[in-house]
């Protein structure tokens, strides 16, 4: 039997994932209750299969091999694989450039 894996999510992948389900609440409570279920059950998934996600395009372009993300559209949940254990790192959506989120998380941080 394979190893499983343990799922952590980053502060700022939590903030994300609620500030996505906060802002759909607001329309449709229905709606953001599927929502969170279907972002949770697709992470939760990968304590089983860490690989299933592709490598985050925008950076295979930059040789950056070590980010994979899960889509749920509208999206992206970036994560990293680091032994027996995955690091949720963003939940962004999909309709915004990869880039420009990255620079400003990056600028955030400083």
């Amino acid at each position: 039997m394979a190893n499983k894996f343990e799922v952590f999510w980053a502060s700022a992948a939590e903030e994300d994932l609620i500030s996505i389900i906060k802002y759909i609440h607001s329309d449709n409570p229905i709606a953001a209750k599927d929502n969170l279920k279907k972002i949770k059950t697709k992470v939760s998934n990968l304590s089983n299969f860490p690989q299933r996600g592709r490598i985050v395009p925008e950076l295979k372009e930059e040789g950056i091999l070590q980010y994979r993300e899960l889509v749920v559209s509208p999206w992206r949940i970036i994560y990293r694989i680091s032994e027996l254990s995955v690091y949720v790192l963003l939940v962004i959506d999909s309709r915004q450039n990869f880039e420009d989120i990255l620079l400003h998380r990056l600028a955030s941080k400083e």
